[in-house]
């Protein structure tokens, strides 16, 4: 990713836990399984644009919602093929589910306190609408699995139009906002969204030894998401995604457990 968008002269930014353990560990948080990675709307559109040229597809894919069908999220997906990296209660969904980098898309929502919590709520339905055919397996509670099975129902190219919709409609009105989010993924309590200045300049970090780009201003990010940054989370906080099976790619998977395995995971 950090080779394409250098080529093409696009903005991106580690963020999240990859920026945390870019600062607190100089790579990966130690148990961590995942990589994200954030650009501002138009960026991200030049992004998917350039990987239909650009990107080595006999080992990589991009999958997004316009693009992969059955996939139900509103951010994208950089996976390696020869890998399997299978989400529990996700076994069903119909797409190629290997090791990958989370790719979110920033857009633009309103300025006021009060209107982005309003827009927050509209986020939070069209996000349960997409979550729902994994909710109808994953829910514990009866009543809310009974519902996402109702909402599993819903057509999902009548779906993906309306979130469409929903995003370009709001890039449009909140276009001059400093505010912005993932409009798909939880944004935080206190403000439904993340200052738009923050990636809109970046820095270098070292990150495993490479040299990628995120938040210049971390520490004020990092706050913000985190709190106290640098304290480590007590083990029963370190979380992880539940998964059922990994296959790493043969390289790696010759080094960590031998030629030809496969690993089952609880």
């Amino acid at each position: 990713m950090d080779r394409i968008c250098r080529k093409r002269e696009i903005s991106y930014n580690i963020i999240a836990g990859t920026l945390l353990g870019a600062v607190r560990h100089g790579g990966f948080i130690p148990w961590d399984d995942d990589a994200d990675v954030a650009l501002l709307r138009p960026e991200y559109e030049r992004f998917k644009e350039a990987c239909e040229t650009e990107l080595d597809t006999e080992r990589f894919l991009f999958q997004d919602s316009s693009a992969t069908e059955g996939y139900r999220w509103g951010y994208g997906k950089l996976r390696r093929r020869d890998s399997l990296f299978l989400r529990k209660d996700q076994e069903d969904l119909k797409y190629h589910q290997g090791i990958f980098i989370d790719v979110f898309p920033l857009d633009s929502i309103p300025a006021g306190k009060g209107a982005r919590r309003l827009y927050d709520l509209q986020c939070f339905l069209l996000r349960k609408l997409m979550w729902s055919p994994v909710g109808a397996k994953a829910e514990e509670n009866f009543w809310k699995r009974a519902l996402y099975r109702i909402l599993s129902r819903y057509p999902e190219e009548r779906l993906k139009r309306r979130y469409d919709r929903f995003m370009r409609r709001g890039n449009r009105k909140y276009e001059a906002s400093p505010w912005v989010r993932i409009l798909s993924f939880p944004a935080p309590a206190r403000e439904r969204g993340y200052l738009r200045e923050w990636y809109q300049k970046s820095g270098p970090y070292s990150f495993e030894g490479k040299r990628l780009t995120g938040i210049y201003d971390y520490d004020a990010y990092l706050r913000f998401k985190f709190g106290d940054y640098m304290e480590l989370p007590e083990e029963k906080d370190r979380k992880t995604h539940p998964i059922t099976k990994l296959r790493l790619p043969a390289a790696f998977s010759e080094t960590l457990q031998g030629p030809g395995e496969e690993r089952g995971c609880q």
